[in-house]
């Protein structure tokens, strides 16, 4: 094998090697996002929640007014 083609192999297993790095950071990255985007959900979900069991609890006092 000669050097220029050994050297040619070494840069191509440094990009190789930086990419996956790079892909790791950003599979890192999204993971962060996800946590924080099914918080926000789990939030919105029980927020959205309490607002049906309010408007349930206005229609049951409604009924049982009438």
């Amino acid at each position: 094998m000669s050097i220029e083609l050994f050297n040619q192999l070494e840069q191509k297993v440094a990009n190789a090697v930086e990419s996956l790095e790079m892909l790791k950071m950003e599979a890192d990255e999204l993971r962060e996002e996800n946590t924080r985007l099914k918080q926000e959900h789990q939030e919105w979900e029980r927020r959205l929640t309490g607002l049906l069991e309010k408007f349930r609890e206005l229609e049951s006092s409604e009924t049982s007014v009438s």
